[in-house]
């Protein structure tokens, strides 16, 4: 017997409705989010006469430790229903919009039983792949993190010390440790370049040519701020700096580490061989792919996640064309930033970004049509397990736009 069951989650307690294949509601359940919790699942599987295999699972997410529970007892129909698909279902069973999270756990589990045929089931990603996903997670929060403490600390300097913005880096470690000796214009210029040359010297600063420009930069002629100004800043401006230089050293860290995680991976050889991936776009995008080459049955499939190709809207006569905004975003700026890197080393990439750019309405549109090429090519590249060859591709393009006999 087969047995549907829908869940609505949320971080303290979940809904889950139990449907036989007629549709019928066998069973509810509000569970607990905790060990005790999710064993009542399993105990109502039981008392209902249904194993592991016989349950097809519908939930909101895969990032839950329910998720986890369900495939470690062997739940291997497992299916990640988008939040936006339960919504526009909901309207099925109720016009009014009305809802409850009941009632949306009977929704999950309906759209399973009717729709099924037009979802994917969720198998885990290996351990490794996971340990690269919650890198890239990491990097891309603290990369975050770092532009808003510049922003913060170059508005800070601006207003009561802008000589300090025109000496080292204040996100290096000898940039913070500057403004944190020196937290005044009126201490930095004090300096003598002797004391200049020494506090870069206990840094190991390599770049001396570059101290007597720093060094005038610092007795340049800014504009003053108040002593009164000063002493609101001072205090924060050393903090800051010390809080910045701290991440950006933290984010190397993971980074290498990220690095030594890809290189280990089975795909590795795919994603490394993508032109302008770099260090940190290849792991990033391998993340997205993630080891389940079912997850994705089609290029459209990953270009529609990744919002790089457009809704296309019909009714009658007329038809429409519009921005995609249903989908994961941090997918779409990774595509984009690797569509924009591929500029510098794919020659096909160029050519398609001159000839996409003057029919687009911006620059963004136009990186977001190439990024939706590249995942095409990408895709293919991952299903047959190849790495990318700009030679055999450029070759393909040109055999492909030669005028039939």
């Amino acid at each position: 017997m087969q047995v549907y069951i829908g869940i609505d989650w949320s971080q303290n307690k979940h809904d889950i409705t139990f449907l036989n294949e007629l549709g019928a509601v066998m069973a509810t359940l509000v569970m607990p989010h905790s060990q005790d919790g999710f064993a009542k699942l399993d105990a109502t599987c039981r008392r209902l006469g249904v194993g592991p295999g016989e349950c097809v699972v519908g939930l909101e997410t895969a990032h839950n430790l329910l998720i986890d529970f369900l495939w470690a007892r062997r739940y291997c129909e497992v299916y990640v229903v988008p939040p936006n698909v339960v919504k526009s279902s909901r309207t099925r069973y109720r016009q009014s919009g009305a809802h409850t999270d009941r009632s949306d756990s009977f929704v999950v589990a309906d759209v399973l039983r009717t729709d099924r045929g037009r979802l994917q089931p969720w198998h885990p990603d290996s351990l490794l792949t996971r340990q690269i996903q919650a890198r890239v997670s990491l990097i891309s929060f603290l990369t975050r993190e770092i532009v808003r403490l510049q922003n913060r600390l170059t508005a800070a300097l601006l207003r009561y010390y802008p000589a300090a913005l025109h000496v080292f880096n204040p996100s290096t470690q000898i940039g913070a440790d500057f403004i944190r000796t020196y937290p005044t214009p009126q201490r930095a210029t004090a300096l003598t370049f002797e004391q200049f040359e020494a506090f870069a010297r206990a840094h190991h600063y390599h770049r001396t040519q570059k101290l007597a420009t720093y060094f005038a930069n610092l007795h340049a002629d800014h504009p003053e701020a108040s002593p009164e100004t000063v002493a609101v800043y001072e205090a924060e401006a050393p903090v800051l700096a010390s809080t910045l230089a701290e991440m950006v050293k933290t984010k190397t860290r993971a980074l290498s580490e990220l690095n030594g995680l890809f290189a280990q991976h089975l795909d590795y050889p795919i994603f490394s061989s993508l032109p302008g991936a770099g260090e940190f776009l290849g792991p990033a995008l391998l993340a997205k792919f993630g080891d389940d080459r079912m997850r994705f049955p089609t290029p459209a499939s990953v270009q529609a996640l990744a919002g790089t190709c457009p809704v296309t809207e019909q009714s009658g006569k007329g038809s429409w064309i519009h921005f995609r905004w249903a989908c994961d975003h941090e997918f779409r700026r990774i595509a984009q930033q690797w569509a924009r890197a591929s500029l510098s080393y794919s020659v096909w990439a160029v050519a398609y970004w001159r000839q996409v750019l003057p029919r687009s309405g911006s620059e963004s549109h136009a990186y977001r049509c190439l990024a939706n090429r590249w995942l095409a090519i990408l895709w293919s590249l991952w299903q047959k397990r190849q790495p990318y060859d700009e030679a055999y591709h450029f070759n393909q393009r040109v055999q492909r736009s030669k005028p039939r006999p």
